[in-house]
């Protein structure tokens, strides 16, 4: 069974699904494409990611890939928690440079379902936080681009402050809003 429920941008969306719980723990599917697409989810994933964050405070994003690899992505935690944070970068779009940022945690078990068109980016707030997440298509360093995370025009609430974040080097050369070319009209 799954449940969607939507955020402050409608495009993105939280997935609940069940969690069979008994003395030992609990098992949960995280990912049927039937369920999903009697939920209305019809995204075809093509490659699961996985990302150890060993320190609290690591921000990870922004990132968005351009098309034709652009992707959509369904992200959940595994151990510790995390603040996740989905941008709108489609121009056209009436939520443009609009953000919402969702707490996902290895507790409350939800996922965040991030179309195409999106920047994405998380913030860890345990130390070794895993994050597993589906896209819907296939890694390319070509199309591989990024937004910067501490843009004080997009108002992000990150829970670290940017002197104490820890960042690739690559993570901390990302252009702001209004300097980044149009990737998605």
């Amino acid at each position: 069974m799954v449940e969607i429920e939507p955020t402050a941008l409608p495009d993105v969306k939280i997935v609940r699904t069940r969690a069979f719980v008994d003395s030992r723990g609990y098992f949960m599917e995280t990912y049927n494409r039937q369920a999903f697409a009697a939920a209305g989810i019809h995204d075809e994933f093509v490659q699961d990611n996985f990302s150890l964050s060993v320190e609290a405070g690591t921000v990870r994003g922004l990132h968005f890939q351009t098309a034709p690899f652009a992707q959509a992505k369904l992200m959940r935690v595994g151990r510790g928690r995390i603040l996740d944070v989905a941008v709108d970068l489609r121009r056209s779009s009436p939520t443009f440079g609009r953000h919402v940022a969702v707490e996902l945690s290895a507790k409350n078990r939800l996922q965040l379902l991030i179309p195409a068109g999106f920047a994405h980016g998380f913030c860890t707030f345990e130390p070794n936080t895993e994050v597993h997440y589906k896209v819907t298509a296939h890694y390319s360093a070509a199309h591989d681009c990024g937004l910067a995370w501490n843009d004080p025009a997009l108002g992000i609430a990150w829970p670290v402050e940017a002197g104490r974040a820890i960042l690739s080097d690559k993570d901390t050369r990302h252009p702001l809003l209004a300097a980044l070319p149009t990737s998605f009209p």
